[in-house]
């Protein structure tokens, strides 16, 4: 007896006898952990966010049922959706198609993930169906079908125990019937649905539609601008070959350098038309000729260039990816002392610079032309600076060494070689100006120096000073030179270039008006001249403050001009005039001074020996006009083509990477793209990070591959703003006359973009894509129509329209429709005597979601039984 007992308390579960039953359970223990969770706990269990869509989420889990594996994904909103709003963006294909919020999906774990036996397909969706009614879960299921390229589907959902909702899809992907492709023939496709016979529905069937349409911009054709088709057909071939194609960004400041791809590459227009009921199939026809102006709400979306968003070196082509060569060869700089070793020949040795290419020399020729032109003339250096720009200690964009940094970017490939080559044809050309008395071109004539520009800018306006002066030299000796007169004693009583009399001044022993002489202009200097002049000062300097013989002929001729204009002073007057500070006045405080003036020098002034007063002795008397210039041109102009001519490659490539960055930032500034405050926001940031990191190469102190490793993330920086102004040129000019969507549009992708401007790990990982639109205003809508020109006539033959709905005769890409059917639950089929739903609740008994083009046809339909 005793040996039964065991059998007895065993308990065996037959409800999971089977493998099938089992398979059921396991679904059920998912979804009831699911459901016990619910959204929050989810996320927090590491539920991911679906690609796309911010509030959906999905989490997943795999089930084994015999040999075969299966993937149960779960989505969930992070939030409720409201109603009426699945043409929204952020909803999902399944949410769009079948009207609903969240939903299980389960597929085999395949190449394909469709199940392609018909018995498996609803086998599976049974199982789900009967796990998720054990849990009392009214989530909608869904399983794929056929073939992938089909997006066919089954599902049904449970609507507590007297609904069942029951999906379908499936695709037509060619040869669409035409019935098919007018609204007419797919509100009959819906009806037939429900509409068995005449006893089924009243005669006259409530549908309520809502429909989206999605517009293209054709491509543009900018010749169409300025020669249409007709007036080619009539040109001679050789004219035709000769007429350049033109490009969009051809009145564009970058426009002389490259030639830009267009980022915007058109827009997509979305017309949506809210709920609307009708009862007869006749009506359709009079929607599909409705005019897109009457839809309810437009929304814009810009198509942008798959290079916007690809980080790939060498993807873009611009100034910043020039200006990163343009850093390799100052990386390389460093190799050799001359410039002239980088161009001899190095074959034969494992040399880096044997590799580097030089274009030929009717590429360098025709360089040099560009540059030296006579249609190049005088800069007038009239930029649109920004506060930052003059701290970067580059020459102007349109100066002769800036137009050369410009040159030497897209020269070759912007090797040192290349570089090399380039710049001493360049001197080369300069000598010539020189030795001729030549102007030199793109160099304002000015009467000062500016040193907040490089070095070599201010060589260069060094020698078009001292050209001009030259030619002036030149000029008097061609006429001859007056003769001079032997008897200077004649002459000293005379009085010569007076600027005017000195207010409240005498003269001490004559007790005339004091004048105060026209004196030269101090010598013109350059940075390093002014560098010398201190050290000069510091080493040489003597109790007067004398430093050298650079201040002995300015002292000497201020102090000719004075006694040229005032022939009875003496050297007293001159201290009183030029450096009152050491005149020592004895008069009374309460000014009641008689004449002559009391006072004395000052100690240093009048001690033994004082320079001042030998040079005062030594000075004749003679004005500004019969002075000789304080700077001699012959001699400083040999001084800059020496130093242009032994500039070290280092030296030349640090002021090189300064200017080229200005010149390029300050061509890219002069970009019209309206008032995005957001882009000129960027250019002034793009300006303080340039000073910034351009600071320390003009220092000359840190180690040059630490400079260039700075450089490099500074061209990355670059690359990234050239490109979203290139993109705000084009949404500006594209929709001139909407500033305030195109505003908005660029607000939308600056928002999206700027993640991938960053250093981290996530911005490099970025992989999200641009999905946003904008809403149009009414106002806005005829700005918006323009960007879908009506087509020519030679377009028109060319394509069949099929599907109604145009917009300036431009027929939709895809037409999106949502056919509905709803019935009180208290009437007729659906009346039920369980008190799940108020009598005056309406049920959609029948939906049909519809995506067409004009050779491809994809239908949705849910339908509600009462079991």
């Amino acid at each position: 007896m005793f040996d039964f007992c065991p059998q007895l308390e065993r308990f065996d579960d037959f409800t999971i006898a089977s493998s099938w039953e089992r398979f059921i359970s396991e679904i059920e223990a998912i979804c009831r952990q699911w459901l016990a969770d619910g959204p929050k706990i989810l996320m927090q269990k590491g539920a991911e966010s679906v690609s796309s869509f911010e509030n959906l989420y999905m989490i997943k889990r795999e089930l084994k049922h015999g040999k075969r594996v299966y993937s149960m994904e779960y989505h969930f909103m992070k939030s409720a959706k409201g109603k009426n709003t699945y043409w929204e963006d952020d909803t999902h294909s399944m949410q769009l198609s079948f009207g609903v919020d969240e939903f299980l999906m389960i597929a085999p774990l395949s190449a394909s993930g469709v199940v392609l036996d018909d018995p498996e397909s609803t086998k599976l969706l049974s199982s789900v169906a009967i796990a998720l009614s054990n849990c009392g879960s009214n989530w909608p299921a869904f399983v794929p079908v056929h073939d992938p390229s089909r997006k066919a589907y089954i599902g049904i959902q449970n609507l507590g125990t007297v609904f069942t909702r029951r999906f379908e899809a499936d695709r037509i992907g060619s040869q669409v019937p035409i019935r098919l492709m007018h609204l007419e023939g797919l509100h009959e496709l819906f009806l037939s649905k429900f509409v068995l016979s005449s006893t089924d529905f009243p005669a006259r069937v409530k549908v309520h539609l809502s429909m989206k349409l999605t517009y293209r911009t054709p491509e543009y054709d900018y010749d169409n601008e300025t020669l249409d088709s007709e007036a080619t057909e009539s040109l001679v071939e050789n004219e035709v070959a000769n007429h350049p194609k033109k490009q969009w960004d051809d009145d564009c400041p970058w426009a002389e350098w490259y030639s830009a791809e267009d980022p915007v590459k058109g827009f997509e227009l979305t017309a949506i038309w809210g709920e609307r009921t009708f009862e007869e199939t006749l009506e359709m026809a009079e929607v599909e000729n409705a005019s897109s102006f009457d839809a309810d709400s437009w929304f814009l979306y810009p198509v942008v260039s798959q290079y916007m968003v690809d980080d790939s070196i060498g993807k873009f082509v611009g100034f910043a990816s020039q200006l990163h060569l343009l850093v390799n060869a100052y990386e390389s700089s460093a190799e050799a002392q001359f410039l002239e070793d980088f161009v001899a020949d190095t074959s034969g040795q494992d040399n880096s610079k044997s590799t580097t290419t030089v274009p030929p020399p009717s590429v360098i020729d025709r360089v040099m032309k560009d540059l030296f032109s006579d249609e190049a003339g005088n800069s007038n250096f009239m930029e649109s600076e920004n506060k930052y720009s003059r701290a970067m200690r580059g020459a102007p964009a349109d100066s002769l060494f800036g137009q050369f940094c410009l040159h030497a970017l897209w020269f070759g490939n912007c090797n040192i070689r290349a570089i090399a080559v380039l710049w001493i044809d360049f001197v080369r050309e300069i000598r010539w100006c020189w030795e001729e008395s030549e102007r030199l071109p793109r160099m304002k004539i000015s009467s000062s120096i500016d040193l907040s520009s490089c070095l070599i800018h201010q060589k260069l306006q060094m020698l078009a000073i001292c050209i001009e002066r030259k030619k002036s030299l030149n000029r008097e000796k061609s006429v001859g030179h007056k003769a001079e007169t032997s008897n200077a004693a004649a002459v000293i009583k005379t009085r010569k270039g007076s600027a005017g009399v000195v207010p409240k001044m005498m003269l001490l022993n004559t007790f005339q008006e004091m004048h105060a002489p026209y004196t030269q202009d101090a010598p013109l200097m350059t940075e390093d001249m002014h560098e010398e002049r201190l050290h000069a000062a510091e080493a040489f300097g003597n109790a007067i403050g004398l430093s050298g013989q650079l201040e002995r002929d300015i002292l000497s001729s201020d102090m000719s001009a004075f006694k040229a204009a005032n022939p009875d002073a003496v050297f007293e007057d001159f201290i009183r005039w030029h450096s009152p500070g050491d005149w020592v006045s004895e008069d009374k405080a309460d000014g009641n001074s008689g004449w002559p003036p009391k006072g004395k020098l000052s100690q240093r002034m009048s001690e033994h020996g004082n320079v001042w007063r030998k040079i005062w002795n030594d000075a004749p008397p003679l004005p500004v006009s019969e002075q000789k210039s304080l700077l001699d041109p012959v001699r400083e102009g040999e001084k800059v083509l020496h130093y242009l001519e032994t500039l070290r490659p280092q030296q030349l490539l640090e002021q090189m990477v300064c200017t080229a960055f200005k010149s390029s930032a300050d061509i890219l500034n002069k970009t019209t793209y309206g008032a995005f405050k957001l882009m000129k926001t960027k250019m002034n940031q793009l300006y303080a990070t340039m000073a910034s990191t351009l600071k320390s190469l003009q220092a000359g102190k840190s180690d040059i591959s630490d400079l260039a490793g700075d450089l490099k993330r500074l061209c990355e920086v670059f690359e990234h703003i050239e490109k979203l102004l290139i993109l705000a040129a084009s949404i500006h000019r594209k929709l001139i006359d909407a500033p305030r969507l195109a505003q908005a549009i660029f607000a939308d992708y600056f928002n999206y973009y700027l993640p991938k401007m960053g250093t981290t790990l996530e911005s490099i990982c970025y992989e999200k894509e641009f999905t946003t639109k904008q809403k149009v205003g009414m106002h806005e809508r005829d700005a918006v129509s323009n960007l879908f020109p009506p087509p020519t006539a030679n377009q028109s033959w060319r394509k069949v329209l099929s599907m109604g709905n145009l917009l300036n005769g431009h027929e939709p890409t895809q037409r999106e429709i949502i056919f509905s059917v709803q019935e009180r639950i208290s009437n007729g089929h659906y009346s039920s005597p369980t008190p799940l739903y108020a009598d005056n609740e309406q049920i959609q008994t029948h939906r049909m979601y519809i995506s067409g083009t004009s050779n491809d046809l994809w239908v949705a339909l849910s339908v509600t039984s009462w079991d």
